[in-house]
């Protein structure tokens, strides 16, 4: 593979019509159990109201939508890899992403029912409520028309969703309402519109020749549409807010960009608490890049404390305005072990030993632990898009925070033991600020783990499934996605760790760095 890796040129050619048609393939595939009526993967929103219902008059039965979302995420992450493999042409203007936003907006979501748990929380902001402490069952007495579909195992579940989230909610409730598909469908239109964002903001951060990358692991990357986008799901939001977020402190290096951006990683934050991840980075970005002499060290100390300024008045508001019990849901779930991570096969064979208590605990520290080994791995195997020209110094500070963003999500996902392939989206929409490398090692570890993943959660949801498709779907999740994730585990320790080397110095084929000397011949 890494041979293949060395030639860009004829990827180039014959590798970008195959990539093509696999893309169109896969969301073909997407499109069909969006478009289709509700379904084992689609939750049923009808009545439809004002906002599009199903375009196709198909009822695809359980087997069908598992067999369609299958072959989906694995044509597309071999369109993925074949992008990956060369240096693709950008799209031109925003034609393209455009139809793919209207595709969008006439699908209904699938993959999951948390869209419906989102309005629903939206819709007991709206009612006054607090829906950091009422469950979607118990609002209005179990009667009301959006908040009492929402699907097991969140019915009596309150949020765990952060005030900038959950404002989101309530507008979508509140424009849509008292309609489901109506609500849905503007939350809908707001995932859209953040998922826009987003290129637009890695396009505006990147120099020209990475906008290419921008379109094959963003753009045109199905794993990304048909998880996030399609799938309607929070974290498109909260990506587009940290990559807003670094577009803005490069394209503004004084304080008031400075605090711009801190506010926008605010957002971020108080949409899912683990996108705080973005402060870090864009932090040791700025410090990283700040130059050699006392000047710089000190603008670089101006531009962190803005952002932090900007952070804290963002994140400060909303914890005043949301309340006290915020982030009562998350502290209770912080032990949670998901079934598809290999931490779930520690917890059935060590609880009899441990205990449940005992082993939770123990998972939570190697999980860190974990996380720390991955991420120094990753980065070490891995550098920064760029660096930009002299006059543009402000500017490589962008690639560098999103070269740490990539790899410090990629390690939180790989390593956490609650991990849905849904939180994998930071991670692509970081992606491009990642140099090109033969191989690709950190990309390679994304695609493997955001596949397996997708694979693991299809159709996504617990209802709507016949005994024997969850047999399979269930198996598949807990006997085989586990043990594929920790093979994942032991070769990128094997292969990046001191025995294995540094990919790209030499030991590997495939083209040289820019700007090394070849290793020397014995």
């Amino acid at each position: 593979m890494a041979a293949g890796l060395s030639r860009p040129v004829e990827v180039r050619g014959r590798g970008e019509h195959r990539r093509r048609a696999l893309l169109v393939a896969s969301l073909a595939l997407l499109a069909l159990v969006g478009l289709s009526r509700p379904n084992a993967a689609q939750p049923d929103l009808l009545p439809r109201g004002w906002a599009p219902g199903p375009l196709l008059p198909l009822t695809l039965d359980p087997a069908v939508v598992t067999g369609v979302l299958w072959g989906a995420y694995l044509l597309g992450a071999a369109a993925v890899l074949l992008g990956l493999r060369g240096a693709a042409r950008p799209l031109r203007g925003w034609r393209v992403p455009g139809l793919l936003a209207v595709v969008a907006l006439l699908n209904a979501p699938f993959g999951s029912a948390d869209h419906i748990s989102y309005v629903a929380y939206g819709r007991i902001l709206v009612g006054g409520g607090d829906p950091w402490v009422q469950s979607p069952i118990t609002w209005a007495g179990g009667a009301d028309p959006v908040t009492s579909r929402v699907e097991a195992p969140w019915t009596e579940e309150p949020s765990v969703y952060g005030p900038a989230a959950t404002l989101l909610h309530g507008l979508s409730a509140w424009v849509g309402g008292p309609s489901l598909r109506q609500e849905v469908w503007v939350w809908q239109l707001i995932v859209v519109l953040a998922w826009l964002a987003t290129r637009w903001a890695l396009r505006a951060a990147l120099p020209p020749q990475h906008h290419g990358r921008v379109d094959v692991v963003w753009t045109l990357n199905p794993l990304v549409l048909g998880l996030g986008v399609l799938g309607a799901h929070v974290d498109v939001v909260a990506a587009a807010f940290v990559v807003v977020a670094v577009a803005v402190a490069a394209r503004s290096a004084g304080p008031p960009g400075a605090a711009l951006a801190g506010a926008f990683l605010g957002l971020a934050a108080a949409t899912k608490v683990t996108y705080g991840i973005g402060l870090v980075a864009l932090a040791a970005a700025c410090w990283l890049t700040r130059g050699d002499d006392q000047g710089s060290a000190r603008a670089a100390v101006r531009r962190v404390g803005g952002m932090l300024a900007g952070f804290v008045v963002v994140m400060g508001a909303l914890q005043l305005w949301a309340g006290p019990h915020v982030y009562d849901q998350l502290l209770r779930s912080r032990q949670a072990v998901s079934l598809a991570t290999p931490w779930r096969l520690l917890l059935e064979n060590l609880r009899p030993v441990l205990g449940n208590g005992g082993t939770r605990v123990a998972i939570s520290v190697g999980a860190a632990l974990l996380a720390v080994l991955l991420a120094a791995l990753l980065l070490r195997a891995s550098r920064p898009a760029g660096p930009a020209p002299a006059p543009l110094r402000a500017r490589s500070a962008a690639p560098t925070a999103l070269w740490l963003v990539a790899g410090l999500q990629l390690a939180y996902v790989l390593a956490a033991p609650y991990s849905l392939p849904w939180y994998d989206v930071l991670v692509w929409a970081a992606l491009p600020g990642v140099a090109p490398a033969v191989p690709p090692v950190l990309e390679l570890a994304a695609l493997a783990r955001t596949t397996v993943a997708a694979l693991a959660y299809v159709p996504g949801r617990v209802l709507g499934m016949t005994p024997g498709v969850e047999a399979l779907t269930l198996g598949f999740r807990r006997a085989v996605a586990p043990w594929l994730l920790l093979a994942l585990w032991l070769a990128l320790v094997s292969v990046l760790g001191p025995r294995g080397g540094r990919p790209g110095w030499g030991r590997w084929p495939g083209r040289r760095r820019a700007g090394t000397r070849p290793p020397p011949t014995r």
